[in-house]
């Protein structure tokens, strides 16, 4: 029993969840995306993914925080009086420690106390963890991909914590009959003999850390263009985000994005199929509108006469009557939707194998 305890269901079996699949690989392949949370019911295979990835990552450290830890647990905590009288400082790690090269994942994060997301975001950003009591301080390397899941019928993130993570998704789909019937039957077979099932999966996973291992080194190669760089700033500017961290996201998620399928430069395609993943939390409700709209009021000069009053009036109300008979979606358009492609066809280990110039052996 000893021996099956510590087998994850495999990433490359789980069925559906292309677009959070994507998401995981990406800030595998690149943790200074900043994490990645995942909105969705209970069921819908979150924790399972989140887990499978450690395996990707040569079988890394895996750390579940629980609902309830407190400061000391997830920081960990220092021994001040050991330290005064001894002279020797004594560090207990903490969670963030113990994930250290490693995934961290926060089920239910929006449940957590917000000074504690706080430090959590805090040091996945920065990767180092700082403690101090009492006056003795001690800071540790700290660097771990974040996974936060939450149901939203539980409650929301406040949009500064929401904006600390780099993707985020929501997950809506529910599973056909068909799906259903596959998800139990696998599920099952898992649970009959986990080291039979995993071996059967083992060439697909091989790939896929093959995948993330050398979508890791050509990340330095990959060059993003000043039209492309144009490009993502006006993606961000149409969502009318707060300052530039979705920049920051959207322009390293592109960059992954091309680097999965083995490209040395980015299209406009990668930023396309990654813009929801780093918007869509951060998205404005009014962001739909164009900015000229909401500014049209301001433009009218207020030192009109009347007769130009009259005119604008009539006028006004010809436009009113001409757009009851056409379509107001020039006014109402949204921004340009991302591209799904699928995550078989997008990320197949199979096709990249074949295609990636980094497969090739170098003398």
């Amino acid at each position: 029993m000893s021996k099956t305890t510590s087998i994850h269901y495999p990433f490359s079996a789980v069925i559906g969840q292309d677009k959070l699949k994507t998401a995981l690989l990406l800030v595998a392949c690149e943790p200074l995306l900043g994490g990645v949370l995942i909105s969705g019911h209970r069921g819908s295979a979150k924790s399972t993914l989140a887990r499978s990835l450690a395996d990707l990552l040569d079988n890394k450290p895996f750390v579940n925080c629980p609902l309830g830890v407190s400061e000391d647990r997830l920081l960990g905590s220092l021994n001040v009086e050991h330290a005064l009288a001894e002279q020797k400082l004594i560090f207990s790690p903490g969670l963030l420690a113990q994930a250290h090269g490693g995934v961290l994942y926060v089920d239910e994060i929006n449940l957590l106390p917000d000074h504690l997301i706080d430090l959590l975001l805090d040091v996945s950003a920065s990767g180092i963890n700082y403690l101090e009591r009492d006056g003795i301080s001690h800071q540790h390397l700290a660097q771990f991909i974040l996974i936060g899941s939450m149901n939203t019928e539980e409650g929301a993130l406040r949009p500064q914590l929401l904006d600390r993570f780099g993707l985020s998704i929501e997950i809506n789909d529910t599973p056909n009959l068909q799906q259903r019937l596959d998800i139990v039957e696998s599920r099952l077979s898992f649970d009959h003999d986990p080291i039979s099932f995993c071996e059967r999966y083992n060439e697909q996973q091989s790939k896929l850390k093959k995948l993330i291992h050398q979508t890791t080194k050509r990340l330095k190669q990959v060059h993003v263009s000043l039209q492309r760089k144009q490009e993502i700033a006006q993606y961000c500017l149409q969502a009318k985000v707060e300052g530039v961290r979705a920049d920051l996201a959207l322009y390293r998620a592109a960059k992954t994005q091309a680097a999965l399928r083995g490209a040395d430069n980015v299209l406009k395609e990668d930023i396309d199929s990654v813009m929801n993943l780093v918007l869509d939390h951060r998205r404005k409700e009014s962001s739909s509108l164009p900015q000229a709209s909401a500014n049209f009021a301001n433009k009218i000069p207020k030192n009109q006469s009347s007769q130009q009053n009259e005119n604008a009036s009539r006028q006004h109300k010809e436009n009113n009557d001409s757009n009851q008979q056409t379509s107001e979606g020039d006014w109402g358009q949204m921004p340009v939707e991302a591209v799904d492609i699928g995550f078989s066809r997008q990320l197949d280990p199979a096709k990249f194998s074949q295609t990636n110039p980094l497969q090739k052996k170098k003398h």
